[in-house]
């Protein structure tokens, strides 16, 4: 009787224990997926990749949208090709002003999310970078408030700020140049302020660079293995994507120890903004569809992308994660600055 009830309880505590994880994916689950924004229509252009054993591309999504909004822009796009084999990553910034014609109708490319949701804006940059082919594995989405709260999760970030950050008007908070830890709300500033800047939303893309450069450096070198767990589901309460529990967890013991700083390439397509890319009294980004070409084919054999920091078509400045976080000498002029 004694063995009897000692096994009842052990069962018991089991069961529990089940029940409990099973709850856990579960709502983990509903929020990766955006409790039902992520559907059929996008994952039917998404391509078929493993995410632990090869080079796959995800569409990283900064958005505009507020709590219970269904219609929302993309404020920021970046395009990142993953290498788990290789551990290592180029994260390609797309201009959120940049013309694409979608559905036959011309647009800004970040309008496409409001147009067609997370789908919209997949087709748009597959038409952009890969010719029309599906070359993008998945999406992921997180706005502005999500991500002040993911990287507070993880304990801030550490990093240069190689522009200073002083615009009262728009944004609330100072940040002086240099070194030094931020958190969510700092690192968020940083990652906004575009309107004191020469080049705007270039420079402001920059520093989104840095900011996710920062981040990964957090998460893959200085966050105790133990951990990923609870950190896969504060990664729940804040972002969107087509990513698995068990695709996440697999991607960040792959890319584990990660040398960022030197692994990482980072970029902005080649691309310009005067007075001649104004067309019916709207301001838009136009592309160097040729240089653009010749980037992604080198990114897509996983080289140095060797893209712009700035606006033009000038890749001779920084190329990793590593330059950007340390040298403001990055914001070199190219063809096609004002």
């Amino acid at each position: 009787m004694i063995k009897r009830g000692v096994l009842g309880g052990l069962l018991a505590v089991l069961l529990v224990g089940v029940v409990g994880v099973g709850a856990w994916f579960t709502r983990v689950v509903d929020n990766l997926g955006g409790n039902g924004l992520i559907d059929g229509g996008i994952r039917a252009i998404l391509s078929d990749s493993d995410v632990a054993r090869e080079p796959f591309y995800v569409l990283l999504l900064g958005t505009d949208g507020r709590p219970g909004e269904e219609v929302y822009r993309s404020d920021s796009i970046i395009l990142a090709r993953i290498d788990p084999t290789e551990k290592s990553a180029s994260l390609i910034s797309i201009p959120r002003d940049t013309m694409v014609v979608y559905n036959g109708e011309t647009m800004k490319i970040n309008a496409t999310h409001a147009v067609n949701g997370p789908q919209g804006v997949v087709e748009a940059v597959n038409d952009l970078c890969f010719n029309g082919e599906q070359k993008i594995s998945h999406y992921a989405e997180i706005n502005f408030e999500g991500m002040e709260d993911l990287i507070d999760a993880v304990g801030g970030i550490d990093l240069e700020a190689t522009e200073e950050v002083d615009d009262p008007e728009h944004l609330d908070i100072k940040i002086e140049k240099g070194f030094q830890h931020m958190d969510g709300a700092t690192a968020l500033t940083y990652a906004r302020c575009r309107y004191t800047y020469a080049d705007g939303d270039f420079t402001r893309m920059r520093h989104q660079r840095q900011v996710l450069s920062a981040l990964a450096k957090k998460i893959l070198n200085d966050l105790d293995p133990a951990t990923i767990m609870g950190t896969v589901e504060e990664l729940s309460k804040v972002v969107i994507t087509t990513l698995g529990v068990q695709d996440i967890v697999s991607v960040a013991n792959a890319m584990r120890g990660m040398d960022v700083e030197n692994d990482m390439y980072v970029a902005n397509v080649p691309s310009y903004a005067d007075e001649t890319t104004n067309v019916n009294g709207v301001s838009y980004v136009f592309v160097y569809e040729d240089k653009l070409a010749e980037m992604m084919q080198r990114l897509d054999a996983g080289e140095n992308p060797e893209g712009p920091q700035t606006m033009g078509e000038d890749t001779s400045g920084a190329s990793t994660a590593g330059d950007i976080m340390t040298d403001s000498s990055s914001e070199t002029d190219g063809e096609g600055v004002e």
